[in-house]
């Protein structure tokens, strides 16, 4: 892996950091009655495709490296297309 698949690796997991850290923000926030449950599943179901956007992003560099391929070249999917995959 080069320095700049690295760093662009870093970046995604970095947003999928964050992504979680504010997951957590928003149970605590409905914990401490901050937000009502419809807010906090709103918010949770945003995040939980930018989520899975990310995760099909840093796969999709993988597949490319594995494959001799520029990692740089993938891309960030649709939500419409990442939700539409089958477990």
């Amino acid at each position: 892996m080069t320095g700049s698949e690295a760093d662009a690796e870093g970046q995604i997991l970095g947003r999928i950091d964050e992504m979680i850290r504010q997951e957590r923000e928003l149970r605590e926030q409905l914990a401490e009655q901050v937000i009502d449950e419809s807010t906090e599943q709103a918010r949770l179901a945003r995040l939980e495709v930018e989520l899975d956007r990310c995760w099909d992003l840093l796969r999709q560099r993988k597949a490319r490296v594995s494959a001799g391929q520029d990692p740089d070249n993938a891309h960030l999917r649709p939500a419409s297309q990442v939700e539409d995959y089958l477990s």
